[in-house]
């Protein structure tokens, strides 16, 4: 793996770290870390790589990289950048050869997106998005009852993300992972709806394996001075006639990462919370009953993305690692001219440029007097 991105003060960078090596898979071996050399070097120094693999930047590294021995060279990339340095690395990697993971959201704009699924699918390269939520052993449970026809036509989904983190200003006070997400130049047209209404978007299309057709939303901007929404509240219609809303907010107050969905069908209905991902409630009219993560006749999905003994918590840097895990899965069976096993899977270039197009059809929603907006 080369890196694009993550210093060491940056959140999201030492998460990818930590989740690429978990399953002794992958091995990071050169980096470009920052737009500052110096931070670059530093930061690569202090992951102990050797300094002529430490790049002044991703240009540099991706071509540089290219000329080395196949076996010594990398064999993907991982983009870790603020939103508005996806599509660059990105599309640089795939043009020389390179596979690509890259955090969500897959680019500032739809048009930017359809670049990379165009040359995903031209290059035949594999392609990570990390949506890393459908990593959790819970959701791919909920995934295989729903399909299964557990609770039969689906008729309600509710999926919820409130955070409170942004409840006041705090992008004018020194935290960068506020400034850059509230800044339309580099987190895209989307605020809270970009950063965490299009991980909703996905999860509830993720586990239902239905499609959202049309909705209608009213995003707001609750914190004077800020540039963009900072909560939204979406009615949705899929593609069996069920309805949803779609509701996320990074000003509620003392809401921590309370990502959460239910799902109602003609027999029964499911509930998974991100915070308390270990337990997936399937409810009747007759009872309720709690699976677990590792316990009882689970499907295959789940216990191949379940890691350790019932009653130990799987959580966060695990359902990243799910997807490093799945990802370096089909890369060797893309080197060795075979097809992965379906079961390990992950969300694609497709589930990224769905995620942009969302975004845009939320936003002509909010600005539109008409009650549905059609989602293509």
């Amino acid at each position: 793996m080369g890196m694009v991105g993550g210093t060491l003060d940056a959140f999201i960078g030492g998460v990818h770290r930590r989740a690429a090596i978990m399953d002794g898979e992958i091995e990071l071996v050169c980096g470009a870390f920052s737009s500052s050399p110096e931070k670059s070097k530093e930061t690569g120094k202090a992951l102990y790589l050797p300094e002529d693999r430490v790049y002044a930047n991703f240009e540099e590294m991706i071509l540089k990289e290219k000329q080395l021995p196949e076996g010594e060279r990398m064999d993907f990339i991982s983009v870790v950048t603020p939103n508005h340095v996806h599509a660059a690395p990105t599309k640089l990697a795939l043009e020389n050869g390179f596979h690509v993971v890259c955090d969500k959201p897959i680019t500032l704009n739809v048009k930017e997106a359809e670049e990379i699924v165009e040359l995903v699918e031209k290059t035949g390269l594999i392609f990570c998005l990390t949506h890393n939520y459908t990593g959790y052993p819970m959701v791919k449970e909920a995934k295989e009852m729903i399909a299964s026809g557990a609770i039969g036509k689906i008729r309600k989904v509710i999926v919820e993300y409130p955070q409170g983190w942004l409840s006041t200003m705090v992008e004018v006070t020194g935290n960068k992972q506020a400034a850059w997400r509230t800044d339309p130049s580099k987190s895209g047209a989307g605020g809270s709806l970009g950063d965490i209404g299009t991980h909703a978007e996905n999860l509830a299309e993720y586990i239902t394996g239905l499609k959202i057709t049309q909705l209608c939303a009213d995003l707001t901007i609750f914190v004077e001075g800020r540039q963009l929404d900072d909560d939204a509240n979406i009615l949705l219609r899929f593609n069996n006639g069920a309805k949803g809303i779609l509701q996320d907010s990074q000003i509620a107050n003392g809401e921590e990462n309370d990502l959460n969905i239910r799902i109602y069908g003609e027999t029964g209905g499911l509930q998974w919370r991100q915070m308390e991902p270990n337990t997936l409630i399937h409810k009747t009219q007759q009872g309720m009953r709690h699976i677990r993560t590792g316990v009882g006749n689970l499907s295959k999905a789940a216990q191949v993305h379940t890691r350790i003994p019932a009653g130990h918590p799987e959580g966060y840097f695990e359902a990243f690692a799910n997807l490093y895990r799945n990802f370096a899965i089909h890369v060797r069976a893309h080197q060795e001219g075979r097809k992965a096993d379906p079961v390990y899977d992950f969300p694609t270039a497709q589930d990224g440029l769905r995620g942009m197009r969302f975004v845009e059809t939320v936003l002509a929603s909010d600005k539109s007097d008409t009650k549905w907006t059609t989602f293509e």
